[in-house]
């Protein structure tokens, strides 16, 4: 059976201008509002809803910025995937922002031993050790779930990390990402989207292969892993992405994985899709792509 769980967080996305919050937390309302629960047949279930996105008093070098209402929303998140995940239920998470990884990995953290095939335009692979500062957790989401930052975010209930090396795969990057050497020195596999694009099922072929000695795995979904001419109604658009049909593509074998307990889905902001097309867009994707699962 499958659970719809709205988990609306812009905590840890940066300000798209001051005073004004990131609309990522909307993702939710436009996809439910094209018939997304009803069109792959699942159950509602309901909203955790997150603290307030204030930056006021943060500064570069304090860390996280809302890392406290963070921490606080990672365990709510937690305690209800885990719950569906005990029942027997397929979990879709309806972001928000990559931050909310971190609640699907410390729940299944809590239930065995859980990797975690992220999808992102981004390797989100940011940390004090190969940058200047940390701020924006969205930015550093891999990092935090493979245990790299600060300990009220990676070792929550002392379960850190929630995602050990080994059980991660890297999907969707760009050619120039920042971060690749670290990500790959750490040993987790890394498919560019250029790699992606000329055979998805390749790429689902291996990632799956590469996590089959585990308890199961959680797909964590960036839409900017679509390159910008298809959704540019993001924080970060970026060409030589993939386009929907390669999303579909990639994603039909991981979701319909036995061994598959849930994805999430972050970063669309309906504020930059005034006509409501890239969000009937995405949904048209993701529902597809829930076929076979």
């Amino acid at each position: 059976m499958r659970v719809v769980l709205d988990g609306p967080s812009n905590l840890g996305l940066r300000a798209p201008a001051p005073g004004v919050v990131p609309g990522c937390y909307k993702l939710a309302g436009a996809v439910r509002d094209r018939g997304f629960v009803a069109r792959i047949g699942a159950e509602d279930g309901g909203c955790v809803t997150p603290p307030r996105y204030d930056l006021a008093g943060w500064t570069p070098g304090d860390g996280v910025f809302n890392a406290a209402a963070m921490a606080r929303y990672t365990v709510q998140v937690a305690d209800r995937v885990a719950g569906f995940v005990g029942q027997g239920k397929f979990v879709v998470l309806l972001g928000g922002e990559c931050s909310n990884l971190l609640g699907p990995a410390l729940g299944l953290k809590r239930l065995g031993r859980y990797g975690v095939v992220y999808l992102d335009g981004h390797s989100d692979f940011r940390t004090v050790g190969n940058s200047p500062y940390v701020g924006a957790a969205g930015g550093e989401a891999l990092a935090l779930v493979t245990g790299r930052g600060q300990a009220d975010l990676t070792d929550l209930e002392g379960l850190g990390p929630y995602t050990l090396d080994t059980d991660a795969v890297l999907l969707g990057i760009r050619a120039d990402d920042e971060y690749v050497g670290d990500v790959e020195k750490a040993g987790i596999p890394v498919w560019p989207a250029a790699k992606i694009a000329e055979d998805p099922d390749a790429a689902a072929r291996g990632t799956l292969a590469h996590l089959d000695h585990l308890d199961g795995f959680w797909v964590h979904l960036d839409v900017d892993i679509l390159d910008a001419a298809v959704m540019p109604a993001v924080d970060s658009p970026d060409p030589g992405g993939i386009d929907h049909d390669q999303l579909r593509a990639l994603l039909r074998p991981l979701l319909a994985s036995p061994r598959c307990v849930g994805f999430d889905i972050g970063i669309f902001d309906p504020d930059l899709d005034p006509d409501g097309r890239y969000a009937a867009e995405l949904t048209d994707t993701l529902v597809a792509a829930l076929q076979e699962v």
